[in-house]
């Protein structure tokens, strides 16, 4: 706990002094998952030419960026990567619930490097000698949860050690774990279906079988306690959630809707929720 705390310390020490001019007022500041980076990027630029007011954007592991909001007690936005954050936010009073939305769905899949060199067909597949297997920080990151969750509900004990012996990151932003693949730097990832859109050239998507798959994810969005100016920021959720803000998620094949999420799956899910992680998984 004293490592994520001194992460966090820094990380606002950057995000704060890279932009020795800020105020508040036309300004935003988000706090948001990596789970949606790249659309989030673009909605931001088209927000501020459309409306002039200035948006920066601190991007990490959902559980990270809440307690450097929660340090700072400054941001207008919380964004996080899945609601298991969210509920997390309001039971700690740090956002205004009735703000919250959903904007995107997820569903969690295998990644692999383009050509899927090592032949994963499955999650069992992860547990063979000689595989290089990353996942997200569980402590502090959506997907981390979702891919610790899975494992746990699937694979049989002498599975979970043999996957934890080919276990050789802990990634800590959903951004960093599809860079796991697209740098080579492992064979494979449990993180979110949508990364190959991310990368298209170098990441490859293999389905986890439907009934492997807990729970279909939501990214939700509110505003945060700490906020000066509660209507520029919902403002930004109005546009996220407009016509406009949605076609830029839709052009990085987010899901848009919970059905399009269980077409995919091939079955109806439950949708979102939260999922505690067992205690061996924590500060690997």
């Amino acid at each position: 706990m004293n490592r994520v705390l001194c992460t966090c310390i820094v990380c606002l020490c950057l995000f704060f002094f890279n932009f020795p001019g800020v105020s508040l007022g036309r300004e935003l500041f988000v706090f948001a998952g990596a789970a949606s980076k790249p659309p989030t990027e673009e909605a931001a630029k088209a927000f501020e030419k459309k409306t002039g007011v200035k948006v920066y954007l601190n991007f990490g592991g959902s559980g990270f960026v809440l307690s450097q909001m929660t340090l700072a007690k400054r941001g207008d936005i919380y964004f996080p990567g899945s609601s298991d954050y969210m509920e997390i936010a309001k039971k700690k009073d740090l956002v205004i619930p009735e703000t919250e939305k959903r904007v995107v769905y997820l569903v969690p899949a295998i990644n692999v490097q383009k050509g899927n060199p090592k032949g994963v067909k499955s999650l069992s597949d992860l547990t063979k000698p000689g595989m290089r297997v990353a996942i997200a920080n569980p402590e502090g990151v959506c997907v981390g949860l979702y891919a610790v969750e899975i494992i746990e509900k699937n694979l049989m004990p002498d599975e979970k050690t043999a996957f934890r012996k080919n276990l050789v990151n802990y990634t800590e932003s959903c951004e960093k774990t599809a860079t796991a693949i697209s740098l080579k730097a492992v064979d494979a990832v449990i993180g979110w279906r949508v990364f190959s859109y991310w990368d298209p050239e170098r990441i490859q998507t293999i389905p986890l079988r439907k009934e492997q798959i807990p729970r279909v994810g939501y990214i939700p969005i509110a505003i945060s306690r700490f906020t000066a100016d509660r209507a520029l920021a919902q403002s930004f959720i109005d546009f996220i959630l407009s016509d406009e803000g949605r076609a830029i998620f839709k052009k990085y094949h987010y899901f848009m809707r919970p059905d399009e999420a269980f077409a995919w799956v091939g079955e109806k899910k439950p949708v979102g929720g939260n999922y505690k992680v067992p205690a061996g998984w924590i500060a690997k």
